[in-house]
């Protein structure tokens, strides 16, 4: 996916991000954003996160957002009609993505696209998915977080905001720990220690505790390698596999690969 230029609604004095939620749930969103470096962010006016009631279009009493599918079928079906009207009322920043199994998988590389698009919205399906014609006439696209079945979309939406806002600037107080996370290079992340230096008779590694730099992100970028070979070599693969430098470096640590 291409990332989509900063929406025409957003000035130069807006949040350097606005992700937008279409959910029934709007209170599940704004509990989560309001707390830890989210909720910081939007009290910053770094970050800006709105959360959308499907069923404020909703004609009748009961605010029925839902009905039987055509041909039969178990559950029900998020109908067409309250989505459109309530993405037409509010007009999200696009691109508007649908959380669904058949969507791009979310990865680390769709965290850094969504980041630097300025703003995009996310549509959280529930019961038995949403009527196919949001799916084709609507929404922009449509994303998973996995192969796996949740109740709704809303929990998937709350992994894409937590993933995409910590690399915005500004939403972590220090952004080097963005850039050394795990995936950030396509590796996971090299192990870490903190005090005390030794702990029931296991001691931080010795090169951690030299003061020598270089040294010390030579040996991390070793262990990341080794680390990432051992538990995820689909990620390794990924890379077009270890070079003669990677080799050379895991060597020059002793570390044995699996």
């Amino acid at each position: 996916m291409t990332p989509a230029p900063r929406p025409e609604h957003l000035g130069a004095d807006d949040p350097a991000l606005r992700i937008d939620v279409l959910t029934i749930f709007p209170e599940m969103v704004d509990q989560f954003c309001e707390a830890s470096l989210l909720g910081r962010a939007r009290r910053e006016g770094v970050l800006e996160v709105n959360s959308h009631d499907l069923r404020q279009a909703a004609t009748d009493a009961h605010r029925t957002v839902d009905d039987a599918p055509f041909g039969g079928g178990a559950g029900m079906v998020l109908m067409a009609e309250p989505v459109f009207t309530v993405v037409e009322q509010v007009e999200p920043p696009r691109p508007l993505l649908l959380l669904g199994p058949g969507g791009r998988r979310f990865d680390q590389a769709m965290a850094l696209e969504l980041a630097e698009a300025g703003g995009f919205s996310l549509l959280c399906g529930r019961y038995e998915g949403v009527d196919d014609r949001v799916r084709t006439h609507l929404v922009d696209g449509e994303l998973s977080v996995g192969d796996i079945v949740l109740a709704g979309g809303e929990v998937a939406a709350l992994v894409v905001i937590e993933a995409v806002s910590r690399l915005v600037p500004g939403v972590m107080g220090n952004q080097a720990s963005a850039e050394d996370e795990s995936f950030a290079d396509g590796l996971l992340e090299y192990p870490q220690f903190t005090r005390p230096a030794s702990f029931r008779g296991w001691d931080v590694p010795d090169v951690l505790l030299s003061g020598d730099h270089g040294r010390i992100n030579r040996w991390r970028r070793a262990q990341s390698l080794v680390r990432t070979a051992r538990e995820r070599p689909d990620l390794i693969d990924g890379r077009g596999g270890l070079t003669d430098d990677d080799r050379a470096l895991i060597a020059q640590f002793d570390l044995d690969l699996p």
